[in-house]
């Protein structure tokens, strides 16, 4: 049944089209033949049907049938069925000649028809397939009454195939294009004109009552996406965009998606673009563990792992939803890997015993810790518990049973620490480099800014916000902070991970800083609204442990470049292993107390770099200077 279905799913069933062909192939032999020969006084004798024409459609059929002409559907003819079409001609030429040639010497055969046949035959055979196409699309559209009108910004490649891609499914018509290429304008794409320049996007869509705005440039940075996506918002007509291939190619996007403008495509920064053959030669059929394995970066680092080579991912994770979740999600999309789920606090030596036990990893990625700021600077017991001695377990643990990579998953916040998580963090980055060895587990540390769309970061906070009418709450005019994407911190860990130093820690050149204000007036725009009119934004205030500004790099930390365009290594700061090593203990112990008094005095003395916000310190002649990179300065959305 599903054959009989297949066969009638171009519209014509495939026997009439094979029959077709064949007619074509019989009436072009004989027409030429009774063309070249009626021109002769005494013309032979030419049959309709003989042996010999049996043999011509029995070489060009087969012919047709091994090149894979009835493998194409006429609904969708195309450019590369013509070329299927022309292939088949000439090579049925060859085939009929030789078929001849041993039957009868090609006897009474004209050298004429032989040189025109594939020319005629193949006009005789493309032609009907495109009447057919064209037929078809015009049918969508006349009883498309109901399609939605669109115009398209960019003429190029993305642009051309989404005309096609709209018109095999009727319900959209595209009206026109749209775009700044002088030499385009006036000229049509798939038949569709370019009307004019992406600016004049507002006027243009009211002439031709367009009704939705798609904007086809994938490869667009993001100064012009902005400037795109503002000529959108300005015509007040909804607009989406064609995903970009590295989307559709990570699974992000379905091919012929329309999505809508992320906060991402305007970030004013060029996605770091990794070496994925060094990653997957350093990756490839490894054995892995991932702690907080159902979180943003947790859940995707494991994602990535699975797709990049990992033969086995063990699943380390204390909330049994997001464990769950998680693991569901891996296995539907990898069947073929081994997938081991532990739950349990990995804190807990006992939990991360077993699952290295169970798992036998050769590389450990921690990702497990608390990171909301202004909730830490009240939570110090549980700061320091999660952030910090749990990081002394997992990698106490990966030292003891010889794991070859242990890696540590940071914050910019470690960098000069103003707030509880940047300290916590920071310690922790001490004490990878206190277990560090020549001989054992090589301790990589990768410091990253903030992650967007990630749990509780401020872009969901703001969607939310936006959904329920506002006010968008921003705590200063003047804040402003690094982001990347998800896909794009992981794809820094492993790229870190994979560069071999022994000890490191890696920061990402992450571009320019982003202010918080125009990002909350970019999504509000983004949501069809206008900032100050349909959603207004509130300005709270720093919250506790807050700073107006990040920085990426210390200047005690001297930083070179890697084999990585974007990726830079720092120059660990040096640390007093025993006195580290004490200070756990004496946290640990306070800990057990719940004495918050002494976890505070403990975590000071223990990182001296560490001055919350709001409290200034004399500074020394010789204290540490805290620098970004030069001309670092906060470009708008």
């Amino acid at each position: 049944m599903k054959q009989w279905r297949d066969r009638w799913s171009g519209g014509i069933p495939r026997v009439a089209v094979v029959l077709h062909d064949l007619a074509m192939v019989w009436l072009v032999w004989q027409g030429l033949h009774r063309l070249r020969f009626g021109v002769m006084q005494s013309p032979p004798e030419m049959p309709w049907w003989s042996t010999e024409i049996a043999l011509v459609l029995l070489a060009q059929g087969l012919v047709f049938w091994q090149v894979g002409l009835y493998r194409g559907l006429w609904r969708f003819a195309s450019v590369p069925d013509l070329w299927n079409i022309f292939k088949a001609c000439a090579l049925g030429l060859f085939a009929v000649v030789l078929g001849l040639f041993l039957y009868n010497r090609l006897d009474l055969v004209s050298r004429t028809v032989l040189v025109l046949y594939p020319l005629v035959l193949m006009g005789v055979l493309g032609a009907p397939r495109l009447l057919y196409r064209a037929w078809k699309d015009s049918r969508m559209e006349r009883g498309g009454g109901t399609s939605v009108r669109i115009l398209i910004l960019g003429a190029g490649h993305a642009g051309e195939a989404l005309v096609r891609d709209l018109r095999r499914f009727g319900t959209y018509q595209p009206v026109g294009f749209l775009d700044d290429a002088s030499r385009l304008r006036g000229s049509k794409v798939q038949g569709v004109p370019v009307l004019g320049r992406v600016e004049d996007v507002a006027e243009i869509a009211r002439e031709t009552a367009a009704r939705l705005l798609v904007i086809a440039m994938p490869s667009a940075n993001a100064d012009a996406m902005r400037r795109v996506v503002a000529s959108c918002e300005r015509s007040g007509i909804p607009f989406r965009m064609v995903p970009r291939l590295s989307d559709v190619l990570e699974g992000r996007s379905l091919p012929g998606e329309l999505k809508e403008v992320a906060i991402e495509d305007l970030l004013g920064r060029q996605p770091v673009l990794p070496d994925w053959k060094a990653i997957r030669s350093w990756l490839g059929a490894r054995s892995v563990l991932v702690t907080g394995a159902g979180g943003s970066i947790g859940s995707e680092l494991c994602r990535q792992c699975a797709r990049h080579g990992a033969r086995r991912i063990a699943l380390v994770e204390i909330d049994e939803l997001a464990l769950v979740t998680t693991e569901a999600s891996l296995k539907r999309d990898f069947p073929d890997l081994e997938f081991i789920p532990v739950l349990g606090d990995c804190g807990d030596t006992a939990v991360i015993e077993y699952a290295i036990g169970a798992a036998q990893p050769e590389a450990v990625f921690h990702a497990a810790a608390y990171k909301q700021v202004p909730l830490l600077e009240t939570q110090l017991r549980e700061a320091i518990r999660n952030n910090v001695l749990a990081t002394e377990t997992v990698a106490r643990a990966c030292h003891q049973s010889g794991i070859g990579t242990f890696v540590l998953i940071s914050t910019d916040k470690a960098v000069d620490p103003g707030n509880v998580l940047g300290a916590t963090k920071r310690l922790a980055e001490m004490l990878c480099q206190s277990l560090a060895d020549q001989r054992g587990t090589r301790f990589v540390t990768v410091r990253f800014g903030n992650v967007l769309d990630s749990a509780g970061s401020v872009v969901p906070l703001f969607r939310k916000q936006i959904r329920a009418g506002g006010p968008v709450t921003v705590t200063d005019p003047e804040v402003t902070r690094f982001f990347m994407t998800i896909p794009e911190a992981c794809q820094l860990i492993l790229q870190a991970s994979a560069i071999g130093s022994h000890e490191a820690v890696y920061t990402l050149d992450m571009g320019e800083a982003v202010p918080i204000r125009l990002l909350a007036e970019q999504m509000i725009r983004l949501a069809g609204k206008q900032p100050g009119r349909d959603i207004s934004i509130a300005y709270t205030g720093l919250r506790p442990g807050e700073k107006l500004h990040e920085t990426l790099f210390h200047a005690d930390e001297r930083y070179r470049a890697t084999a990585h365009p974007k990726i830079l290594q720092a120059e660990p700061r040096a640390v007093d292993a025993e006195q580290i090593h004490a200070s756990l203990r004496k946290l640990r112990e306070a800990s057990q107390r719940y004495d918050r008094e002494a976890l505070a005095q403990l975590l000071r003395q223990a990182v001296p770099e560490f001055q919350p916000v709001g409290q200034h310190a004399p500074i020394k002649e010789d204290s540490p200077t805290v620098v970004a990179f030069p001309s670092r300065t906060a470009r708008k959305l």
